[in-house]
């Protein structure tokens, strides 16, 4: 296409286009591109070019068009986006810079480059759909020649066309690009499959074109002889379509009744319905084959009315109704919008389709992770939907399988965190119900609530599960800064030093922290030792290097696998009165444990636990938080490491509902019914058991590990002392690790 036919293009539907601007453009991208040339053998600027050429299909814009043909002028040649704004303007300047791909960027993976890169392209269509529409054209007449490309890389394009560029222009409204996209890049992805459905529908096609002309023949001249006067097409499935459909409903070629259907194009809604009318009228509607989106539109502005009837031959007929208007944002989406032909009016003529899809995009952002974006971003945009409402009667759409959850985090982020329970259509029904079209849904709410974690594995919505994750990290996060600030507070009073929010502030570049939750989450976590903040807070502080603990302070504690704890008070006698002292206020000092609920990041020893009344150590462990473990357990002496052992105590309110872990090890007689005694007498003292392994000895005995859960020690003893008792048990003993 030479220059002249270009502008022409463009004037044909916009007359008083900016002639200037698409020359300019165009020899500017030419003489870039110089002697680069494509892998067919073709000048690199016949790429641009086409790519323009497709856009002016469409109908777009001038300045739309001359973006298309600098689209890869930042990215493959020596231009700056500098030079395009002086040239150009800003505002081309910044569309063609939203275009050009991530350079000489060091990221971990590809995915993590086809993660980023998608980023930023969805956020600069946030703020210009265009840059959108010229990247679509782009990738079409990439897939177009893709088989000029190096047999190993058709794959991957063609598999990114198919979860990313193909699922957007649907969410745009651009069908007839998006079928493009996907049979191109089913093509590819798929060759034999491909080849197989593309015969079968040539075939098909054939053998059914007298049943086609007669169907709309009758169906015209029906609509006629009620005064309407409508084009009727027909159509056919796509092989890609056809596929998908054979494989999600596991349905052979035969057995598919809809591969063609037919679209009435009239002149105004009122038609629609009256043409609706005249068909149902004249043959039996299918039974749940009629959906209304004039009245309730999708997301993507798609408007029709749909219906299957029982035509002519008793042969299944699918019908599209709908409008001139209708019919052209069906095919162009939002490039048949006036928004994006004529920018001064942008502000005033804003579409649905791209105001709810740069809503989801901002939505998107708040993710800080690119891998996490790519994925909340198929979740989001690309999902077939369903319609609900809500009291109010406000509709909401969220696509197949969604849950109240994902409704509630649709309707407000604090909706979906505070979410205890929902009604739908006035009944309490689970929050994983799976909802359905037209569903009206209420949410049930709680202060007290947080978004459970396994709720993430639940939702189907992007919002709802980085909502869910965010929430998670935050309580995470807070219990383990709580913890942090516990272990700082006792590591500073242990060498005679006072904690204070303030001093650690200062000691934050030190540290190379930003802020002072991120010191104390990272103490709490087991990442950052508490002596390396001390050092921090006070650079002059020493340890006494023979025995490793610090020159100063009002005493010190050392705690040993398989012994007492032992306190010494330094340049004193250690009287019993001054031990007895010392340990009382260490074990104010103490950190509390209540258990494994959400007061702290708290974990009992994997192998034995622990129970209120054990004498118990606390063990950082980092990534991890705190392990707690009797002070009798071998496990222990693998943990040499003091700045890691932590002063705890227990602390259990009267009432507690809480049961706590034991393993118990029991050795019996290989007898009928022995088992059954075993468990009577745990079930009989109100315990729990959570886990048994069985093995036989050569004696003929059963060697049992139960582990159980119970309320405290005497609760465990209890359980210990009846089953020795039993005549069939040989030994029983408590395993602490």
């Amino acid at each position: 296409m030479r220059q002249y036919e270009l502008v022409e293009r463009v004037t044909s539907y916009k007359p008083h286009a900016n002639e200037a601007l698409l020359n300019k453009a165009y020899v500017y991208a030419m003489k870039k591109h110089g002697e680069q040339f494509r892998a067919n053998g073709d000048p690199y600027f016949s790429h641009p070019l086409e790519v323009a050429a497709i856009l002016t299909d469409l109908r777009l814009d001038e300045e739309t068009i001359a973006v298309a043909l600098l689209h890869d002028t930042i990215e493959d040649t020596d231009a700056t986006r500098a030079e395009i704004d002086q040239m150009f303007g800003e505002r081309i300047g910044y569309l063609v810079e939203g275009l050009t791909k991530l350079k000489r960027i060091d990221l971990v993976s590809k995915k993590a480059e086809q993660a980023e890169n998608l980023r930023r392209l969805l956020l600069a269509i946030s703020d210009d759909i265009r840059v959108l529409l010229v990247k679509l054209a782009d990738r079409l007449h990439n897939m177009r020649t893709l088989h000029h490309v190096n047999p190993q890389k058709r794959g991957r394009i063609a598999q990114e066309t198919m979860e990313i560029y193909a699922p957007l222009a649907g969410r745009i409204g651009m069908q007839d690009l998006r079928d493009e996209l996907e049979e191109l890049s089913f093509k590819y992805i798929n060759p034999k499959a491909y080849e197989t459905v593309t015969q079968h529908l040539a075939d098909l096609a054939e053998r059914n074109r007298p049943h086609i002309r007669r169907i709309i023949k009758e169906l015209t001249a029906k609509l006629e002889a009620d005064g309407i006067n409508a084009t009727v097409r027909s159509r056919q499935k796509k092989a890609w379509s056809v596929f998908r459909k054979m494989e999600a409903k596991a349905l052979g070629f035969e057995q598919l009744s809809d591969i063609f259907g037919f679209r009435v194009i009239v002149k105004t809604v009122e038609e629609c319905y009256r043409a609706l009318g005249i068909v149902h009228q004249t043959w039996q509607m299918v039974p749940n084959r009629f959906k209304d989106f004039i009245s309730t539109p999708k997301q993507n502005d798609y408007r029709s009315i749909h219906t299957t009837v029982v035509g002519p031959g008793q042969q299944r007929v699918e019908l599209q109704i709908r409008t001139w208007e209708m019919h052209n944002i069906a095919e162009y989406g939002v490039a048949a919008h006036a928004l994006y032909k004529d920018r001064e009016n942008a502000d005033h003529n804003e579409s649905t389709v791209y105001a709810s899809l740069r809503r989801t995009i901002e939505q998107l952002a708040e993710s800080n992770n690119a891998e996490e974006f790519l994925e909340h971003t198929k979740l989001e945009l690309f999902l077939d939907q369903v319609f609900c409402f809500t009291p109010k009667g406000k509709i909401i759409a969220l696509p197949k399988g969604a849950t109240p959850i994902d409704f509630a985090y649709a309707v407000h982020t604090d909706v979906g965190n505070s979410c205890v329970g929902c009604k739908i259509n006035g009944k309490i029904m689970p929050v994983i119900t799976e909802l359905e079209n037209g569903d009206e849904v209420e949410i049930i709410r709680s202060t007290a609530q947080a978004p459970p974690a396994a709720w993430e594995s639940v939702v189907k919505t992007g919002k709802a599960r980085a909502a869910i994750r965010r929430a998670t990290r935050e309580a995470i996060r807070k219990q383990y800064s709580g913890l942090g600030m516990r272990i700082l507070e006792r590591a500073f009073s242990r060498v005679g030093k006072t904690y204070s929010k303030e001093a650690l502030e200062i000691a934050l570049p030190r540290l190379a922290r930003e802020r002072l939750d991120d010191v104390l989450t990272d103490v709490g976590r087991g990442d950052l030792p508490s002596l390396d903040v001390i050092k921090a807070v006070f650079p002059d502080y020493r340890e006494d290097r023979a025995t490793g603990k610090p020159k100063t302070g009002e005493g010190w504690f050392n705690l040993k696998a398989g012994a007492n704890m032992l306190f010494r008070l330094p340049g004193r006698d250690n009287s019993r009165e001054q031990l007895r002292e010392f340990a009382r206020q260490k074990r104010a000092n103490a950190i509390p444990i209540r258990g494994t609920g959400n007061e702290m990041p708290v974990r009992f020893a994997p192998e034995g636990g622990a129970v209120p009344g054990d004498r118990i150590v606390g063990i950082l462990e980092p990534g991890i938080g705190v392990t707690i473990y009797p002070i009798q357990s071998s496990a222990l002496s693998q943990f040499n490491d003091q700045d890691r052992w932590l002063d705890v105590r227990w602390d259990i309110e009267e009432g507690n509902t809480r049961r706590f872990p034991a393993r118990v090890k029991v050795i019996a007689s290989n007898e009928p019914g022995v088992l059954a005694q075993i468990t009577e007498v745990i079930a009989n003292n109100d315990a729990n058991i959570e886990n048994l392994i069985m093995t036989r000895t050569p004696d003929n005995f059963m060697d049992m590990h139960f582990d159980l859960e119970v309320w405290d020690l005497a609760h465990l003893t209890r359980i210990i002392r009846q089953l020795s008792s039993k005549s069939t048990v040989t030994k029983v003993e408590r395993i602490t690790g």
